[in-house]
């Protein structure tokens, strides 16, 4: 099974990932694009917490007895701007209206309700540089785990043109606590300029697994297991939204031993 999920270039559904598809546990990401005035309606099942993210647009948000007026505002992820989210427990039911074009994203990790709902103002979220010279990469932790919920981690990253991301390799797929953790892992990619592409490898230090991908704007890659490097070519930036999820709320990464001079 290719780990490379492609993007509906039409309709609502942009893409869509479920336990069940990727042949995993935890992690579900669907994305969808809105026209304006259109409406979206979303429940999420009664075992999964969820995390709705406007990538783009505004939109204003009816869950459960809860209504959510003017969230978003972004005109693009490449924006030096947070979004808005929504933390959502399992059961929670939308209903979306797009006041302009909008771009949502859903993370969904199993959860059996201990939080309750709330929205993620853009304004309370971190944001962080990391690294250094080309592997340079901008932060937005939408749902860390410093913030409550059962399962989800959810982060954003801007890579600008010609840099590397998730670099040097790293990888968390072993119960290692609290040197390394096991986390399944989506990535959601968006592109700049849009016809551009992003590299992406999985693999593993026995090489069972070892695929490279060429990303296209709105793509997902998942990451069952193993290091998983991103770059991007001269002239386009990247960015892409990261889920998280596995057996223990924690990130704890193992970078590749033999890239691992590169932190020195």
């Amino acid at each position: 099974m290719s780990l490379l999920v492609k993007a509906k270039p039409q309709g609502r559904e942009i893409v869509k990932v479920t336990p069940a598809s990727a042949g995993w546990k935890h992690v579900g990401f669907e994305g969808f694009r809105l026209a304006a005035g259109e409406r979206l309606q979303l429940t999420l099942p009664h075992a999964r917490e969820g995390c709705l993210v406007v990538l783009t647009g505004t939109v204003s948000v009816q869950a459960g007895h809860e209504h959510f007026e003017q969230l978003g505002g972004r005109a693009s992820v490449f924006e030096e701007r947070s979004p808005d989210a929504i933390y959502a427990p399992p059961g929670t039911s939308f209903e979306i209206t797009a006041h302009d074009a909008a771009e949502l994203a859903l993370a969904t990790a199993p959860g059996t309700g201990r939080y309750p709902l709330r929205r993620i103002p853009a304004a309370g979220m971190k944001r962080s540089v990391r690294g250094k010279d080309t592997n340079t990469r901008y932060i937005c932790d939408i749902l860390p785990e410093t913030e409550p919920a059962e399962s989800l981690l959810v982060v954003e990253v801007v890579t600008p043109a010609a840099h590397s991301s998730s670099y040097p390799p790293h990888k968390h797929d072993t119960d290692n606590l609290p040197l390394e953790s096991r986390l399944e892992e989506t990535y959601y990619h968006r592109i700049d300029p849009p016809q551009g592409f992003a590299f992406q490898r999985v693999y593993t230090d026995e090489r069972d697994l070892d695929e490279s991908m060429a990303v296209y704007d709105h793509d997902v890659v998942m990451v069952p297991r193993g290091y998983h490097p991103v770059v991007m070519p001269h002239g386009y930036r990247g960015y892409y939204l990261n889920v998280m999820a596995g057996p223990h709320r924690e990130w704890h990464f193992k970078n590749d031993p033999a890239h691992d001079w590169l932190m020195r």
